[in-house]
């Protein structure tokens, strides 16, 4: 019995923490993206306005952005998964729905190279964030962490560098607390007395 709870204990203080929770949109509104050689249109979009439009107003639905298909490859391989921008900086007013808490922002885009180029910053909500590029071109994704936003709706703007800006996917994610050790021991405890108590009361110790 000892051996068991002592294993019971083990294994509570080895479980690793969730560091963080997906959060999901209900809808987003936002202007299309732009044609050129390829039309680089939110095409999945379930909302109204017109998807096949370059710079129409899209809101009330979710698409491209938000179907959990983050690009593998640069805008002139794949450009289905991509909404590209060409002349202005998007800004995308996200809808939760109800009250959520905020803690990171994933952004999956292209850094295309040869004259086009990838974002320069992004604000959310208030806030400005830098974004460094990789040194080589290729799709890449950074994630702003340390938010700690609360509310159901958040607008954010991408900044271009110049030229195009393509975007294939943007996730949002909820910080989960870690178990503190005097969680953890409360935990263990309770699970040791639980296991002492069925062992009471088990036809085996009743015969003794």
């Amino acid at each position: 019995m000892k051996t068991r709870i002592l294993a019971m204990l083990l294994g509570l203080m080895s479980m690793g923490p969730s560091f963080a929770a997906p959060v999901v949109p209900i809808a987003y509104d936002m202007s299309n993206g732009t044609a050129a050689t390829f039309s680089f249109w939110d095409d999945l979009y379930s909302g109204s306005g017109c998807r096949t439009c370059s710079g129409a107003l899209l809101s009330g639905g979710l698409g491209d952005l938000s179907n959990g298909v983050a690009a593998t490859s640069s805008w002139n391989v794949t450009p289905a998964p991509y909404v590209g921008w060409s002349d202005f900086n998007p800004t995308i007013a996200y809808h939760f729905g109800q009250t959520v808490t905020i803690n990171s922002v994933t952004f999956s885009v292209d850094n295309p190279g040869s004259g086009l180029f990838g974002p320069s910053s992004v604000v959310i909500g208030a806030q400005t964030f830098p974004v460094t590029l990789p040194s080589t071109s290729g799709p890449f994704q950074f994630t702003v962490s340390g938010l700690g936003f609360v509310g159901s709706d958040l607008n954010l703007t991408i900044n271009r560098t110049g030229g195009w800006l393509f975007v294939s996917e943007i996730s949002f994610a909820s910080a989960v607390p870690e178990l503190g050790m005097g969680e953890l021991l409360a935990a263990g405890l309770a699970l040791i007395l639980g296991v002492t108590a069925r062992a009471r009361r088990s036809p085996a110790a009743l015969a003794n």
